[in-house]
């Protein structure tokens, strides 16, 4: 999508075997001789611990002077547990934010994106999660009572007006039309950019009838300029099950945040797990790359799977311009896989990480050799 010569890279390991994941894939990196600069940085749960925050300012810096980031993983934790386990307790008024959170609204990463294509032959299918990032009921408009602003509305309507005294827990979806069009503009130029014959825009008009209206008006529009690609609006649990039965059927999946955090998990699944399943997260300006497995914080060390980061790192290379080192990697990853014999335990085997690692850069080497 970009052209870097030269791409600089903020590589931030974070918790778990995010450390392990990166620590496993950063040889590649002089391997192949990747056009990659970078620069790793602190995040995640120590930051939080001993700062009281888990992006400290000199990442910040460290990302706003780079072209993009590859993130290992990060853990997040509720409130309550969040300010137990700081340091020192003189920050408690602190609120706690989870990085991700803060990478993709102050970045503004509108677009969360989960390509899932078959590994093994034995089916094929070849689809991608595009979700709305920053908005939708993800917004933060969540209370744990309800405001008294929100009383007048809720009992005008018999069935909560009976229960309008008690304890009631709210959270508002909301969409606004510049949100909504720019990410449904965006899946019908991925799916024209990948080959993609079909967009499909994930919802529940038949429940939420109002909130759903403008999604809809915006999905049609937009998809009228796009006459090549079939266009359609689905029930959001019909797309769940065909993701699960069907996958095949399918080209992008385009959907509000919540909808889009249940169905990328779901896909990750029909992949083969979240040890397989890498994504971005785009805006008009930065990105960020990681592998979705999460920080696995009961895990073993060194048995993590590393193939979500080489495929995450993938993209990254492919939405800089470098489609054959892109292909390169995602090819040596699906090769060993498909042997069968150098893999972590979540996909059978008994490797560990590094060693799984070593096998896909040995593997990516000779790709590279082939395509010289």
């Amino acid at each position: 999508m970009l052209n870097h010569n030269t791409i600089k890279i903020a590589v931030l390991p974070g918790d778990g075997i995010g450390k392990e994941v990166i620590e496993a894939v950063l040889p590649i990196f002089s391997a192949l001789s990747l056009p990659i600069t970078y620069h790793i940085g602190d995040i995640g749960w120590d930051c939080w611990v001993n700062q009281a925050n888990p992006i400290p300012e000199e990442t910040w810096n460290l990302i706003n002077q780079s072209d993009t980031i590859l993130l290992g993983a990060t853990t997040s934790k509720p409130e309550r547990e969040a300010k137990a386990e700081l340091l020192d307790k003189s920050n408690l008024n602190v609120v706690y934010t989870s990085p991700i959170i803060q990478l993709r609204q102050k970045l503004d990463l509108f677009a969360n994106v989960r390509p899932c294509f078959a590994i093994n032959k034995q089916k094929q299918f070849n689809f991608c999660v595009i979700r709305e990032n920053t908005e939708g009921l993800y917004s933060g408009f969540d209370y744990d009572h309800l405001p008294d602003d929100f009383k007048k509305i809720v009992s005008e309507v018999p069935h909560w007006n009976d229960k309008i005294n008690e304890a009631l827990s709210c959270t508002l979806r909301i969409n606004s039309e510049t949100g909504m069009r720019r990410i449904i503009q965006f899946a019908f130029e991925y799916a024209l950019k990948n080959n993609h014959s079909r967009v499909s825009y994930a919802d529940k008009p038949n429940v939420l009838r109002k909130s759903s209206t403008l999604g809809r008006a915006i999905f049609e529009e937009i998809a009228a300029r796009f006459p090549q690609i079939q266009a359609d609006i689905l029930n959001v649990d019909a797309v769940g099950m065909h993701l699960v039965t069907k996958p095949e059927m399918f080209g992008v999946i385009v959907t509000e945040n919540m909808f889009g955090d249940i169905l990328s998990d779901v896909a990750a699944g029909v992949m083969g797990g979240l040890g397989l399943a890498p994504s971005a997260n785009i805006g008009l300006q930065k990105s960020y790359f990681e592998p979705v497995h999460g920080s696995g914080p009961k895990m073993k060390k060194n048995t993590a799977n590393p193939s979500a980061t080489f495929f995450s790192l993938s993209m990254l290379l492919s939405y800089f311009g470098h489609e054959k080192f892109a292909h390169i990697i995602k090819n040596a990853v699906i090769n060993i896989i498909r042997e069968n014999k150098t893999v972590t335990r979540d996909l059978g085997g008994n490797s560990s990480t590094y060693e799984m690692a070593l096998a896909i850069i040995e593997e990516a080497k000779k790709g590279a050799d082939k395509n010289a």
